[in-house]
């Protein structure tokens, strides 16, 4: 409490101990007081009074204005807390569609990468076929060419060695007949 308002309170204790210690009348239950004391007192209030309710206005005007500034602060703030709870609802939903779209590219990139991976098994599976008949054509061929060339160089020896035989025997004979 500030002063203005003790002076008030105590102004009117004051008035309550003037009430309380004046003199009674027998069978009223009425008291004397000193008039011009009493009213001294009571003008000392009635001036304190106009301050007091002055600020006493004020602070209730103040209160109404705060109040009402609260109020619409918080009309404000429900508004844009609506909105932003609109916003990452939109936003939520668009993460989960996201999040869906990446899912199914993810997928659609491995069922793709799995067809190449088994169309280029097949594909090496069918080069290394017809490589390993081409190797084993080549053998055939080789083995084939191998065997002709020993087969000629073989009967070319044995004419040789034939007409060497042949040679050796006539010079047998030849000396013989020496």
């Amino acid at each position: 409490m500030n002063k203005l308002e003790l002076n008030i309170i105590d102004l009117l204790e004051y008035l309550q101990e003037m009430l309380d210690s004046s003199a009674k009348m027998p069978i009223t239950g009425k008291v004397m007081v000193d008039k011009k004391e009493f009213k001294e007192v009571i003008d000392q209030v009635i001036n304190y009074l106009p301050d007091q309710l002055k600020k006493a206005e004020w602070v209730m005007s103040e209160k109404d204005r705060i109040l009402s500034e609260a109020q619409r602060e918080f009309e404000v703030a429900r508004r844009e807390s609506a909105e932003l709870k609109k916003q990452n609802v939109e936003n939520h939903d668009l993460v989960k569609e996201a999040k869906i779209r990446a899912n199914e590219i993810i997928a659609l990139a491995q069922r793709d990468a799995k067809a190449i991976r088994v169309g280029s098994r097949e594909y090496s599976n069918e080069i290394l076929l017809e490589l390993d008949k081409e190797v084993e054509n080549k053998k055939i061929e080789l083995i084939t060419a191998m065997q002709e060339s020993f087969e000629k160089a073989a009967k070319e020896i044995d004419e040789r060695l034939s007409d060497t035989g042949k040679i050796i025997k006539e010079n047998i004979a030849e000396l013989r007949s020496m």
